[in-house]
């Protein structure tokens, strides 16, 4: 007979020590998604009061509504102009998921040579960045001349704002690569090729994530700032004819709709990143 607490003959002994940590393990999924859920209420409660704060300030003060109109005016306009608003953010999402696509490529392409070649890196890196000084909404102009009032503009100047970020972000990444895994591969016969595809470009993959993800907040600025400069349809030439309406509150209605869309872009990116670098985020958050 086994006396009580002891453990039954043939069944091999757990150390105490484990079972809390097992037991810990078990709840701590159900703990990250309560803190996540926590966090997106707080959220969602913080925007709350400051539209709150907002309408109590416009109505206490009397503002004027060509000053600062309240967000029940906002709403209004809103609904206004929900049957043409979807046309002018899809017109704009286009522009800007396109645009984000190209310059993430080339990007891509051009950071390999960089990381690759010393000579380009010494030539062309400080290119980039002296290009980075020239202003977009002096580019913009430029290229509606030159390609014309249709998408192709627009996207070119969405794939030149989200350029460098992503081409920063993936030399560095190349360049962090652990060189003792490096010199391992290199040991083993392997090519600058093969290297390049077996080694750098996954060490580099988180790093080019987060140069996307800084891209895609920006990208749906250059596709406005390509459609404010000139444009048939997007939420750029929206707000602009907004503008010379006085309909403040439409020009809110735009800025709600590219803050909210480029949100969606951001989270739609690191969404990909989790996909695509599943070691960089563990199932057990701690």
């Amino acid at each position: 007979m086994t006396a009580p607490g002891a453990v039954p003959d043939g069944v091999e002994a757990v150390p105490v020590s484990v079972v809390p940590a097992a037991a810990a393990d078990l709840t701590r999924p159900g703990r990250a998604r309560r803190r996540r859920l926590v966090d997106t209420a707080l959220a969602f409660g913080l925007v709350g009061l400051l539209v709150l704060a907002w309408q109590l300030y416009v109505r206490v003060f009397d503002v004027a509504p060509y000053l600062l109109p309240p967000p029940s005016d906002v709403w209004g306009a809103f609904t206004e102009i929900r049957g043409t608003l979807p046309g002018h953010i899809g017109a704009t999402v286009t522009a800007a998921v396109l645009g984000l696509m190209v310059g993430a490529t080339v990007a891509v392409g051009l950071a390999v040579v960089i990381a690759t070649v010393p000579l380009v890196r010494r030539v062309v890196l400080p290119l980039l960045v002296v290009s980075q000084s020239i202003p977009m909404v002096v580019v913009a102009p430029l290229l509606i001349v030159w390609m014309g009032f249709g998408l192709a503009p627009k996207v070119v100047v969405v794939a030149l704002i989200v350029f460098f970020p992503v081409v920063v972000a993936t030399v560095a990444g190349i360049d962090a690569t652990d060189r003792d895994l490096v010199d391992l591969v290199r040991s083993m016969g392997a090519g600058r090729a093969r290297l390049l595809r077996t080694v750098q470009v996954p060490a580099a993959l988180p790093s080019f994530f987060a140069g996307l993800q800084v891209s895609a907040a920006y990208a749906m600025l250059g596709a406005v700032i390509a459609e404010w400069m000139g444009a048939s349809e997007g939420l750029g030439i929206f707000l602009t004819r907004a503008q010379t309406s006085f309909r403040l509150d439409r020009v809110f209605v735009g800025i709600t709709a590219i803050a909210l869309v480029s949100v969606a872009l951001f989270l739609a990116v690191r969404l990909l990143a989790r996909f695509a670098t599943p070691w960089q985020h563990p199932r057990l958050e701690h």
